[in-house]
């Protein structure tokens, strides 16, 4: 069966390579992307839209994965220029109305929250479509299926097309030529239960290909997500060897930066590929992730 080209774009956020991408797909009417991209990178991607002859306007749907703002952040700029985009139905309010998500990630980034991410727009409501878990999404003659992810986000969807799975942030993060998979589990819906059943239902579905959106396309589904599920496993042990001596945030960032330090060089990443991982998953941001999950799910069960 002849497989139907996929474009990997790299958005060049922070001017590095490889960080962030979006995945684009021609069909009978234009164009599907899988991802936006952040508002700071809308100049890239014009770029890459226009090496391959196209223009935004071309880009007919916007498939993304959640609404972080790595992920959705250029959705509603897309949509002024015409496209539909689709998101999972919880986070489909924040998309019309991003103020909330926004004040949230202010209180992250401070005053580097224009620079990162540049201007986040609200998506028009004909413009919004929610989609379902285990939804057929027909486009121009192309045939995408969205499956519920948690773990990540409650509203995580991962995309299936034809032998690929668009796995946004639940397959992890992986750099090309790299063995290594890190996980972002960033606050404040990290949850170490939803995670692995989402990946233990991926896995069982059996694609051939998995596409995460930091970086690239991969012909080892299965075990990436093995790796994936392996890597989660390790993390919950290393948690669980930190918390009951109830760490500040400050002690569990710096111990949580070693350990990932010391997977990383036993897996052989090193220097410039170290540097391009914490750029796509900075490592405090899981440790605050996992200290809000276990306050909230294990302390207080």
């Amino acid at each position: 069966m002849t497989q139907t080209p996929i474009h990997p774009l790299d958005l060049n956020f922070l001017n590095r390579k490889e960080a962030i991408a979006a995945y684009l797909i021609r069909h009978s009417g234009g164009a599907v992307m899988v991802e936006s991209g952040p508002g700071s990178t809308i100049e890239a991607l014009k770029a890459d839209l226009a090496a391959l002859g196209l223009i935004p306007r071309d880009v007919t749907h916007v498939l993304l994965t959640h609404i972080h703002l790595d992920h959705a952040g250029a959705a509603g700029w897309l949509a002024q220029q015409g496209a539909q985009v689709c998101v999972h139905p919880v986070g489909a309010p924040h998309m019309l109305d991003p103020q909330k998500l926004l004040t949230s990630a202010l209180r992250l980034y401070g005053d580097k929250m224009d620079s990162l991410w540049g201007q986040f727009l609200p998506v028009p409501p004909d413009k919004l479509t929610e989609v379902q878990d285990g939804q057929e999404i027909a486009i121009g003659g192309l045939r995408f299926t969205g499956i519920h992810t948690p773990g990540h986000a409650r509203h995580h969807v991962a995309y299936l097309f034809e032998d690929v799975c668009f796995t946004g942030d639940i397959g992890g993060v992986r750099i090309p030529g790299s063995p290594y998979l890190r996980l972002p589990l960033v606050p404040p819906e990290t949850h170490i239960e939803d995670w692995r059943a989402s990946l233990l239902r991926l896995r069982q579905i059996g694609f051939r290909r998995v596409a995460p959106t930091h970086f690239g396309i991969y012909d080892d589904a299965a075990t990436h997500l093995t790796l994936g599920l392996r890597t989660l496993d390790e993390t919950e042990r290393w948690l669980e060897r930190e918390m009951p001596a109830d760490p500040p945030i400050e002690t569990l960032r710096e111990h949580f930066v070693l350990w990932l330090q010391e997977q990383g060089l036993a897996a052989g990443i090193t220097g410039k590929n170290l540097k391009l991982y914490e750029i796509a998953n900075p490592t405090w941001m899981g440790a605050d992730g996992l200290l809000r999950y276990w306050r909230k799910f294990r302390v207080a069960s």
